[in-house]
């Protein structure tokens, strides 16, 4: 059985700095297209960042340029580096996994077929 376990989250001052973190478990996931979404009360899964198998990275806008994904394919471990944290980036993060996506579907919840159970990021302003 796949399971994702996310971890990391917490509450931290606008400004600062968390690492997420998502296990994947169950099988390899080495030559999959890796994400993270996020979700606030009241809106829409939100594409946050991905990754490709061959390492190629996509950004939303809201956080280009402030997170950094990154993944292990030997550890089946995926990061998401996040700085100069905003109040608006307070909400719960999700990792998941494709089992198809490419480049240009990677910003697309739909696409993918594995998903963790979230963790609570809270910036306070």
């Amino acid at each position: 059985q796949v399971q994702l376990v996310e971890s990391g989250g917490g509450l931290v001052q606008a400004g600062g700095s968390l690492r997420l973190s998502c296990a994947a478990s169950g099988r390899t996931f080495s030559r999959n297209t890796a994400g993270w979404f996020r979700q606030a009360p009241g809106k829409e899964r939100e594409f946050v960042a991905a990754i490709t198998w061959i390492g190629g990275t996509v950004y939303g806008d809201s956080v280009k340029g402030r997170f950094a994904i990154s993944r292990d394919g030997t550890q089946n471990t995926m990061d998401l580096q996040m700085n100069s944290l905003k109040p608006e980036d307070t909400a719960v993060y999700y990792c998941a996994i494709s089992e198809d996506g490419t480049i240009q579907t990677v910003r697309t919840p739909s696409r993918y077929d594995y998903w963790g159970q979230g963790t609570q990021v809270t910036v306070s302003s």
